[in-house]
C-alpha cells in the first residue's frame, strides 16, 4: 500500500534534495520543489515494477529496498540494495525504457518523485548536474560489473560471505556494533546470492558452527569480520 502527499514535509525535499544533487542552484530547487511529490510505502510494497514506465526520478528518502530482477522460471535475482538518501531507477529514466528491474520496499518507507518533464528541463541547462549524474551511473555500472563476475564466479561461501559483508556496508549496524541493521529472509540472502534456499540455509548455518556469525531469526551479527572477509576474497 502507498500514500502521496505532494509536498510533504516529512520527506525533507530540499535538505535531501540538496545532498544528492549539490550542483543545483537555488531557483532550480524551488522549481523542482513545486514539481515533486512524496510517496509513503509499506513494507513489501513495490515502488515500481519491471516493465513499468518512469514517471520521474525517484529519491529513497527513508527506509530500505531491495532491487530485483526476475529470471528464469520467475525466479528472482537481487541486483542490489538501496538506502536512503539514494536515486533508484534512474538509469530507465535516463535511457527512455522501460524499468528492468523492479523496487520493492524491506521495511516502511518514503520517497520522493521529481516529475521527468521538470527534471529533464534543468538537467538540459546544468551541465556540472548532467555531469554529476554521470558520475552516478558509472559508479554504478562498476558495482554491477563486480557483482557480475562474484555471482558467476565464486563459490557458495565466498557469494554468501560477500552478501554479508556488502548487507554491512550498505545498512550498517546496530548499536552492538556486530548485528547487520536490516531484517532479510532466508529467501532474500539467496536470491542476493544467486543460490538456492536451501544452499544459503546450510552455509549460513555452517558460518555460525565456526563463530563467524551469530543467527537471531532474521537477524545476523557478524562475529568474525576478518574471516568472512578472507572467505569472500578467496571465492
Amino acid at each position: 500500500m502507498k500514500k502521496k502527499d505532494k509536498k510533504d514535509n516529512c520527506c525533507n525535499f530540499r535538505e535531501n534534495i540538496k545532498k544528492l544533487l549539490y550542483y543545483l542552484k537555488k531557483d532550480e530547487i524551488d522549481y523542482l520543489e513545486e514539481n515533486h511529490e512524496c510517496v509513503h510505502y509499506n513494507k513489501n510494497a513495490y515502488i515500481y515494477r519491471e516493465n513499468d514506465y518512469p514517471v520521474g526520478l525517484i529519491c529513497l528518502a527513508q527506509g530500505k529496498v531491495k532491487i530485483v530482477k526476475s529470471g528464469v522460471a520467475g525466479r528472482e535475482q537481487i541486483i542490489r540494495l538501496a538506502k536512503p538518501v539514494g536515486f533508484i531507477g534512474y538509469r530507465a529514466l535516463l535511457a527512455d525504457e522501460v524499468y528492468r528491474a523492479s523496487a520493492i520496499t524491506l521495511e516502511p518507507s518514503q520517497v520522493i518523485i521529481i516529475y521527468k518533464e521538470p527534471f529533464f528541463k534543468v538537467l538540459k541547462t546544468n551541465s556540472d548536474l548532467s555531469l554529476q549524474i554521470i558520475k552516478y551511473l558509472a559508479s554504478e555500472l562498476g558495482f554491477s560489473n563486480s557483482r557480475c563476475v562474484t555471482l558467476t564466479q565464486k563459490h557458495i561461501r565466498g557469494r554468501l560471505a560477500e552478501s554479508l559483508l556488502i548487507l554491512a556496508e550498505t545498512y550498517g549496524f546496530e548499536d552492538d556494533g556486530n548485528t547487520i541493521n536490516v531484517s532479510l529472509t532466508r529467501e532474500d540472502l539467496a536470491n542476493l546470492s544467486n543460490m538456492t534456499n536451501s544452499n544459503a540455509v546450510r552455509t549460513l548455518k555452517q558460518f555460525e558452527d565456526e563463530n563467524i556469525i551469530k543467527i537471531n531469526g532474521r537477524k545476523i551479527s557478524i562475529l568474525d569480520f576478518s574471516k568472512l572477509e578472507k572467505i569472500s576474497k578467496l571465492g
